[in-house]
């Protein structure tokens, strides 16, 4: 015992002490009910966990033949392969804009992150109001300048893109504090060589913004894709996933699944979850690979 407490007052001991409450939060709400979806998903059980069996691998079987699944799974690739690069090139260019330290542009580094700082759930009834084809702000100014009432949260073609959108506007305040703090750590004496050389500002930009900024870019590449990957809270407020199912991601249609609709197949719903799992650990440790590699090149 005496040993133990020897232990915890070195320096490496103590570090131990004073991650354990985060180790302990991690276990709780991310371990352990990891482990238990990828048990349940082998298994023939509803809700109500009540006559609970093996099935094997029966669910993800059904995987292979469900469309809704497949459709989900095509909204949810839909999404992220539009909202991440709309969401990071917003950012960049937002973030070069006000990396100087002006009092001006402070204020708007404040005003631009303020959205994230919001509740999603918030903004989404937010934006479903301005948005409302009869009552809605936006439509009526449409309709004062002599355009149609467009029903953006209903029209099938025109739901995902305004999602999308209300999701760029919210977010990437974010990517943008952490590419400005990139771009702030740049040398300066970087852009003054470079002017020396007679380099124009898209040519500082090309070579030495973008090559220096890798690590902060792909940071926020990874972090929003995977957010992406997982996009629930704005569909669930807004379009409930319809119209005609245009909007139903992958975690759309899990919760659907297996806490709303019945017979409340919680088995299946975690089959799809650990589908989902495996699609974004093969993605993130693509771009994880991808990114090591240009900033290894860069480096040599």
């Amino acid at each position: 015992m005496i040993q133990y407490l020897n232990f915890f007052k070195k320096p490496q001991g103590a570090a131990y002490l004073f991650i354990l409450p985060a180790l302990v939060i991690l276990l709780v709400f991310t371990v352990i009910p990891l482990l238990a979806t990828i048990v349940i998903s082998v298994l023939d059980m509803d809700i109500f966990l009540k006559g609970a069996s093996y099935s094997g691998m029966e669910n993800f079987q059904k995987l292979l033949s469900d469309e809704r699944y497949w459709n989900a799974m095509k909204n949810t690739f839909y999404f992220t392969f539009v909202q991440m690069p709309l969401q990071i090139m917003l950012a960049l260019v937002v973030a070069v804009f006000v990396s100087t330290n002006t009092l001006f542009r402070k204020i708007l580094r404040t005003a631009f992150f303020l959205p994230f700082v919001c509740s999603l759930t918030a903004i989404a009834i937010v934006w479903s109001f301005l948005l409302d084809p009869q009552t809605g702000l936006y439509t009526h100014y449409l309709h004062l300048i002599g355009l149609p009432r467009l029903e953006f949260l209903r029209d099938p073609e025109l739901a995902m893109p305004t999602v999308i959108l209300m999701t760029v506007w919210r977010n990437f305040g974010y990517s943008m504090i952490i590419l400005m703090a990139g771009i702030q750590s740049i040398p300066k004496s970087y852009y003054e060589a470079a002017q020396i050389d007679g380099a124009s500002k898209l040519k500082q930009f090309k070579n030495i913004t973008i090559p220096m900024l890798i690590p902060a870019l792909s940071f926020c590449v990874i972090t929003t894709t995977i957010s992406a990957l997982q996009v629930f809270d704005q569909i669930f407020v807004t379009t409930q996933g319809g119209p005609l199912f245009r909007t139903e991601t992958v975690v759309n249609y899990i919760y659907n699944t297996g806490f709303k609709l019945a017979p409340y197949d919680l088995g299946y719903a975690s089959a799809i979850s650990v589908s989902l799992m495996v699609v974004i650990m093969l993605i993130t440790l693509s771009m994880n690979r991808y990114f090591l590699n240009n900033e290894t090149s860069d480096v040599l």
